[in-house]
């Protein structure tokens, strides 16, 4: 009876041993399957980030040179209407604040640079303005491209259509061509950058993040222009006479029309552009063949001027020539043809808002819509 008893006991004992084993092995299980799953999970979501750092990644930062407020804020405004891909980085003069008293767009409010300085147009000062509006865009890593603007551009197209038209490239958009004018190039910028590498183009050029970080880690170029690089001034009477022969001033170099191309040049990066700009500009040809007679400014266009038929012209153009190099560049964007030009300048505010209420542009101007 006794031993009986005894056995019971073990067998109960077995059972219970047995039951907690069992009780354990499922909490492991159910713990391995918890933490299992919480993986996946966190896998799910670290891939659904990924891609949608992915797809947010290309961005296109919009780099405005002003000289205080951007007149033309109210067109960037509707340009830029919902619209998520971009960022806005804006060098105006030193202590000038983008608030609600000074621009009507909240695209740019606080956008200025806290680290501007004053330019002076013509002088190495622009490019530096250039360099301090790249140094703050290339902070952020979403930011792909580097679109550079002046306070009278306007865009042509509506966003969707310029931010495919430059993404589809992996190449920067930079007018580029030899200077054979006698008195750009100055000699004593050699050998640090030889005759063969200096070129001439519109400042307003569109970089690729690798392009706009050689263009900030520059320490070559740059102190060239600095020293060698200077404008000559106008004549007080400038528009009825030529410039006199002074032997003393016949280096005229204006450095934003040179330093990207040139620099691009001397890095041997010319295969990685394409070789025109996309901002359109209108040289008066009326009074001379020569350009230095009309002064250093493009046609700006008033109220009277912006007509559709204008932005129509613009739009139309599918190809430009550059006779120093006998070489004419036919516009393409996806390997088809397509218009030269996604900007245009030198707009007044009267002749932006009038193209923009006329609804040429192809933006929606929310302001006209509510009225």
């Amino acid at each position: 009876m006794r031993e009986a008893r005894r056995k019971a006991t073990q067998q109960k004992s077995r059972h219970k041993w047995k039951g907690k084993l069992l009780a354990l092995l499922l909490a492991a299980f159910c713990c391995a399957s918890l933490v299992l799953m919480e993986t996946q999970h966190t896998q799910i979501v670290s891939l659904s980030a990924l891609r949608h750092r992915l797809v947010e990644k290309k961005k296109i930062a919009f780099l405005f040179i002003a000289r205080n407020r951007l007149p033309l804020d109210t067109v960037w405004d509707a340009f830029l209407k919902e619209e998520t891909s971009f960022s806005i980085y804006v060098h105006s003069r030193p202590g000038f604040i983008f608030n609600k008293a000074t621009t009507r767009s909240e695209h740019f409010l606080n956008r200025q640079v806290n680290d501007s300085i004053k330019v002076d147009w013509g002088e190495a000062s622009m490019i530096e303005a250039e360099r301090i509006l790249l140094r703050h865009a290339l902070m952020d890593p979403l930011n792909e491209r580097f679109v550079f603007l002046s306070d009278s551009c306007i865009p042509l197209y509506n966003f969707s259509y310029a931010y495919s038209y430059i993404m589809s490239t992996s190449t920067s958009f930079v007018d580029s061509f030899a200077d054979a004018k006698e008195g750009r190039y100055n000699p004593k910028m050699f050998p640090v950058i030889p005759v063969r590498n200096w070129r001439k183009g519109s400042q307003w050029v569109i970089l690729t993040r690798k392009h706009a970080e050689v263009v900030v880690n520059d320490s070559t170029v740059f102190p060239m222009f600095q020293q060698h690089c200077k404008r000559r001034s106008l004549p007080e009477f400038w528009r009825e006479s030529p410039f006199p022969v002074d032997p003393a001033k016949e280096h005229n170099c204006i450095p934003d029309e040179h330093y990207v191309p040139t620099l691009l040049a001397q890095e041997g990066l010319e295969g990685e552009i394409t070789r025109r700009s996309l901002t359109y500009s209108a040289w008066d040809l009326s009074a001379s063949k020569d350009r230095e007679r009309r002064g250093w400014h493009p046609v700006t266009y008033k109220f009277s001027d912006a007509t559709p038929l204008l932005i129509k012209s613009i739009k139309e153009i599918d190809n430009i020539y550059y006779e120093t190099e006998y070489r004419r560049e036919w516009c393409t964007s996806k390997g088809k043809p397509a218009p030269c030009f996604l900007f245009a300048r030198k707009f007044t505010r009267p002749a932006a808002l009038h193209l923009l209420n006329s609804s040429v542009l192809g933006v929606r101007n929310e302001a006209k819509a509510e009225s």
